[in-house]
């Protein structure tokens, strides 16, 4: 079931999907997705808005609400942005991000979906 909201300041329709709201469509399309490849056994299952606490020598930088967390068949793991509008803030936390992936969550994979 879908909800649509018009009037994001980035031009996006926020929109819900299964009782959960999403930033846009492309997001809750997203979250669709999953759930069908979770149904087809692609997957072993998902998360949303995951947050993951960015620190830099035992010094809380900020948070960083990742779009999707896939946990994979295998057990590993891939971390989904599904992005629209990039701002400058993002960008920091996307860098910060990718330079503490592998310290925080090994073996792990980001991905942004545009």
């Amino acid at each position: 079931m879908f909800f649509v909201k018009k009037g994001s300041k980035y031009n996006n329709v926020s929109q819900n999907y299964n009782g959960n709201h999403y930033d846009s469509k492309k997001e809750a399309a997203y979250a669709k997705e999953l759930d069908l490849r979770v149904k087809a056994k692609d997957i072993k299952s998902w998360e949303r808005q995951v947050k993951v606490s960015l620190d830099v020598n035992d010094y809380h930088i900020t948070n960083y609400y990742l779009d999707f967390k896939i946990i994979h068949n295998d057990d590993s793991i891939e971390w989904i942005e599904v992005k629209g509008f990039e701002t400058e803030v993002w960008r920091l936390k996307k860098k910060l991000f990718e330079a503490k992936l592998q310290e925080l969550f090994p073996g792990s994979v980001y991905t942004i979906i545009k």
